[in-house]
């Protein structure tokens, strides 16, 4: 069981640390709380799962996505791929400063992955969030930075869905900030998320995780095992190497020179969720139009408006917060 460690800093001074390092948001959870509640009971994954020493919190650092490339309208432009994978490496370098400046004063600190999956647990189809070492959406729902949406993404009421996480684990006897009772999420009523999807993944306070990897990390895993094991088993020798030397093959390449289209990917409901401080001045007039928007998509977001709570929200209610 994690022990808290007595210290002299607190709260406000690791938040005011975090921002000047850089951070533009960052909110601290309870260690024990996410223990208690994990996302995915079948697959707990909770602090405690990394380590019974330091996580009794949880800093959960934020950058906002820059604003022109949310009003670029492909879903999978180069320049949004590119510029999200620098802020992550940016997050990284964040975190880890931290780390240094938590252990200067006399705790610990332990920087997260951002992305990890375990071959030996990926499965198809099913939410990758589940073969992180810890979910950085419900850290951050934890540490009172936001709340989910009808796809399950966080949602902030300063940037929207415009952020990038990272976290930073500690024994830290800090107070930890309270979550959010009420959704910001708009539901189905609004269903912006769900009209601009490219791979119709967004459903009733759920996702088709299945649907939305091929397009979050169109060179993920996944696809880079299914690719080579299609290199690997044609036996037409000209047809092989035209795979290796295919646009495929090269998209790959820069894949994993630069993490673009690995660890980054679509984030089109992202760019056209209204809610945030941002999104009025600085990208309405730019995304309001959505051009996936289709009569199918808009019939299905009636019938979820009036159709019951389902299942799935039950499941996540915690996270996403009360609808009324």
């Amino acid at each position: 069981m994690n022990e808290l460690i007595p210290t002299t800093l607190t709260a406000d001074d690791i938040k005011q640390k975090a921002r000047s390092l850089g951070a533009d948001l960052v909110g601290i959870a309870d260690g024990a709380i996410m223990d208690q509640y994990p996302p995915d009971p079948d697959n707990p994954r909770g602090p405690s799962d990394i380590t019974e020493i330091d996580g009794g919190r949880v800093i959960v650092l934020a950058k906002r996505i820059s604003f022109a490339t949310s009003r670029l309208p492909a879903w999978n432009d180069q320049h949004k791929f590119y510029g999200d994978e620098l802020l992550i490496s940016a997050l990284e370098e964040l975190a880890l400063d931290l780390v240094f400046w938590l252990e200067d004063n006399g705790v610990p600190g332990l920087l997260v992955p951002y992305h990890h999956v375990d071959p030996t647990k990926f499965l198809k189809g099913k939410d990758t969030q589940t073969t992180h070492p810890l979910s950085a959406t419900h850290a951050a729902v934890e540490a009172g930075l936001g709340t989910l949406g009808l796809n399950h993404q966080l949602i902030t009421p300063e940037y929207g869905p415009r952020v990038i996480l990272g976290i930073v684990m500690t024994s830290a006897d800090i107070a930890p900030d309270q979550k959010m009772e009420k959704t910001l999420c708009l539901g189905p009523e609004c269903g912006r998320c769900l009209k601009a999807c490219p791979a119709d993944a967004v459903q009733h306070w759920d996702r088709d995780w299945k649907s939305c990897d091929t397009y979050r990390s169109p060179f993920g895993f996944e696809f880079v095992a299914d690719y080579l094991t299609g290199v690997m088993t044609e036996t037409d020798q000209k047809k092989q190497i035209g795979m290796l030397r295919s646009m495929e093959s090269s998209e790959l390449f820069q894949a994993m020179l630069r993490g673009s289209g690995i660890i980054t990917g679509c984030r089109r409901c992202a760019d056209v969720c209204p809610v945030g401080d941002d999104y009025e001045e600085l990208l309405k007039k730019w995304v309001d139009e959505i051009a996936e928007e289709t009569p199918e998509k808009i019939a299905r977001l009636a019938e979820m408006v009036d159709a019951e709570l389902p299942k799935s929200y039950q499941n996540q209610k915690r996270w996403i917060g009360d609808l009324g």
